[in-house]
């Protein structure tokens, strides 16, 4: 069996491994799932997903539904995230989420999220030196297919390092 951080390397730069990241993700997070989102693009700071345009992802007037496109938002940005800091250091927790819709979703649509090192430096790593917590906002825009910008997200993730972390897991 291939090691996950294997996968999601061999992913960045192939379509084979991209499809087995695709799958895996949907067999670990069943929520998703229904939704069909994919990554397409995934690089060491950005991720680039897509929100299909299908039955399961519209509203009442065949459009993309608020909360599927509030979801991959979640998702892309959470994803990133968690692919870059070490899970057995840090717990990731969204906080808060909010959307700002601009356009109606009426066929496929991608959300892309970009960090760097720099940024995950200044926002993470040295304020967790002091701090017990930190709060990061991760804005992230979706826009459909012939580039009109359907959202706005800004996802509140609660980033702490394990050993401040005062619940404790039950077995």
């Amino acid at each position: 069996m291939l090691d996950p951080n294997t996968i999601l390397q061999k992913a960045k730069t192939s379509s084979f491994y991209r499809t087995i990241l695709n799958w895996s993700l949907n067999r670990m997070i069943p929520f998703n799932k229904p939704h069909d989102f994919r990554i397409l693009e995934i690089g060491d700071y950005h991720l680039k997903t897509v929100i299909p345009y299908k039955r399961k992802n519209f509203n009442h007037i065949r459009g993309l539904h608020a909360c599927a496109l509030a979801t991959i938002s979640e998702f892309t940005t959470g994803f990133l995230l968690v692919s870059k800091l070490d899970s057995k250091k840090y717990r990731l927790i969204m906080q808060r989420l909010e959307m700002d819709y601009h356009y109606q979703g009426k066929m496929d649509a991608t959300a892309t999220f970009s960090i760097s090192e720099e940024w995950l430096r200044q926002n993470i790593y040295e304020p967790l030196q002091s701090q017990e917590a930190v709060v990061i906002i991760c804005e992230i825009k979706i826009h459909d297919a012939k580039g009109n910008h359907l959202t706005t997200g800004k996802v509140y993730w609660q980033i702490k390092d394990w050993q401040k972390v005062k619940t404790k897991l039950s077995a």
